[in-house]
């Protein structure tokens, strides 16, 4: 029997990848999309519905409500929440009205509507600070980093699934920590919440940077959004519970990009590398914080055994290639066809520095 599957979130960075997943697997019957924008393009036999997780008492909007939402997920199979907001990271109550409140009536939703399996997107962020030698397994405590509005919401969610797991235990609940997900499609969107638009193109080709900063503890994981959509995928059709972590090999840091660049690592104090970009987001040039570099800097490797085991799950592409990808998309200025994506927003850089800069969404 086919499976109806609903996405919200469908049309960012992990969700057109989902959506692509789901629609080329003869098991999925149909695939319904959750967004605050509706696209143009999109897979054969993808339907729509324009929600907005953020905007629950805002009549000028369209709400999404614990009972619009219950309505979209009725003879669902699976629900998979991806929708998740970055920006404004000077405004975190806004975030946490989306992220987190916005979570709460999907959850609350799908277990009205009686959806068998509830899959959500967490991530390395919602763990607690771990070592950098050895990676850890889903055990590990997440409780995040408290500094950083990403890592508190991220972790606040773990502890209502625990909570929502006791309260609807005839529902699969999966927990999907992936690493940091990048492809070339979301190139100029990740370009705009992080680096804003002060960042040149040119800057990221190989051998225009003479040095990469060597800053202890930056050594991350990293995956390429297409092989976290298979995961996902995976999680639909099988009958798994749990948390999984999603990570390919090998972990990134400054002798990796170095070698990427053609450029010398240069050991770099923490608070230098800090201050600079503390400077730069207080005075609102950049829109990514220092606080989620304090986080970056304490998360965990990860180790991705049981999603080998259990959902016979593993990445094709490499860290390497994955970030090989996201820098050639980087400097092209690639983009994909729904709004969040868009290669260029009205405006274009000019308008990103007067409505962005971690000010506003």
């Amino acid at each position: 029997m086919s499976k109806r599957v609903v996405i919200t979130g469908a049309t960012g960075n992990v969700g057109t990848s989902v959506l692509r997943a789901l629609a080329a697997d003869p098991e999925i019957g149909s695939v319904h999309g959750i967004a605050r924008r509706i696209p143009d393009g999109t897979p054969a036999g993808t339907t729509w519905t324009e929600l907005d997780l953020g905007a629950a008492g805002d009549p000028d909007k369209h709400p999404a409500s614990v009972d619009a939402l219950a309505k979209v997920f009725d003879g669902a199979d699976a629900v998979i929440h991806l929708a998740w907001l970055f920006q404004p990271t000077h405004k975190p109550e806004v975030t946490w009205r989306t992220n987190v409140l916005g979570s709460l009536r999907v959850f609350e939703a799908a277990a009205r509507a009686r959806v068998p399996a509830l899959i959500h997107a967490s991530s390395v962020g919602a763990y607690s600070p771990g070592p950098k030698d050895r990676p850890v397994p889903e055990s590990w405590p997440t409780h995040g980093w408290p500094d950083a509005a990403y890592c508190r919401e991220k972790a606040y969610l773990e502890r209502i699934l625990d909570l929502h797991e006791l309260r609807c235990p005839e529902q699969r609940v999966v927990r999907m920590r992936p690493a940091f997900l990048f492809k070339r499609e979301s190139a100029a969107e990740q370009r705009r919440l992080f680096a804003g638009p002060l960042l040149p193109n040119r800057l990221v080709r190989p051998h225009a940077l003479p040095v990469v900063p060597d800053v202890p503890g930056l050594r991350v994981q990293a995956l390429h959004t297409d092989d976290a959509a298979q995961a996902y995928r995976l999680a639909v059709l099988r009958e798994v519970r749990g948390a999984f972590n999603l990570a390919a090999d090998p972990p990134v840091d400054a002798k990796v990009l170095a070698e990427m660049f053609g450029a010398r690592a240069v050991r770099t104090p923490r608070a230098l590398a800090r201050g600079a970009l503390a400077a730069g987001w207080g005075a609102r040039l950049l829109p990514a914080s220092p606080h989620l570099f304090d986080a970056v800097l304490r998360m965990p490797l990860m180790d991705c055994t049981r999603a080998r085991e259990e959902l016979d799950w593993r990445p094709r592409h490499s860290s390497v290639k994955v970030l090989e990808e996201f820098l050639s998309g980087l400097r092209d200025g690639s983009g994909g066809p729904t709004p969040p994506l868009a290669p260029r927003v009205p405006g274009g850089r000019a308008g990103e520095a007067t409505t962005g800069m971690g000010t506003t969404p």
